[in-house]
């Protein structure tokens, strides 16, 4: 007699909304290494057609584009707040870009909504995502950092300052090369250095 057969996992489906190239791109890498499905949407309108036609855990949106007065914002949270025990199968995190920091976290912190601050620490970030895919049950288990510190080989490689780097190692998971780790801080650091040099304009009365 047979063994029975495993029936596989739901691959993880991950929506990003951000319409800036580098920083969706940016999580694209991150969150494509631990083998989810990422797909970037640049507004509103695809993300709600994405919700309605695909099976997708988590939403990690920009609130800049969001919002936090807008039908979007609204309809996510309501989305995410549906317990999974009565059918909730998606959760929302928030990213809030640090210039608009102030504009957007105690609107955030009042309605108890997951946010991060860009720019964020890597494991911090893929701890919150991972605590998130658990309370609907995409994955089975959190991911951890379980190493601070870089091993004796990686601290001869890198200077003081990268000792306190967001890039803690965590064993047992799926690791980052260091040609990732270079790409993703060339990204954050050139998008960080636009935002400094870029006007601040009022869309609306929302900075972008």
């Amino acid at each position: 007699m047979g063994t029975p057969a495993i029936p596989a996992l739901r691959q993880v489906g991950i929506l990003v909304l951000d319409d800036d190239s580098q920083n969706a791109g940016a999580l694209r890498v991150i969150l494509d290494s631990e083998g989810w499905r990422v797909r970037i949407v640049p507004d509103a309108r695809l993300l709600l057609s994405e919700l309605k036609s695909g099976e997708w855990s988590l939403v990690v949106a920009n609130i800049a584009l969001a919002g936090t007065d807008s039908p979007l914002f609204l309809m996510l949270r309501d989305l995410a707040s549906v317990p999974p025990a009565e059918g909730g199968r998606v959760r929302v995190l928030y990213v809030v870009p640090e210039m608009t920091g102030g504009q957007y976290v105690n609107v955030l912190e009042t309605a108890r909504l997951p946010y991060v601050v860009r720019p964020y620490h890597l494991h911090d970030f893929l701890e919150r995502v991972s605590d998130l895919l658990v309370e609907v049950k995409a994955i089975e288990a959190p991911i951890r950092q379980v190493r601070h510190e870089f091993d004796d080989a990686r601290k001869k490689k890198k200077d003081a300052a990268r000792s306190n780097s967001m890039f803690a190692a965590r064993d047992g998971y799926s690791s980052y090369t260091d040609e990732e780790l270079a790409t993703f801080e060339k990204q954050e650091g050139e998008s960080s250095k636009s935002r400094r040099n870029k006007p601040r304009t009022n869309l609306g009365g929302a900075d972008r």
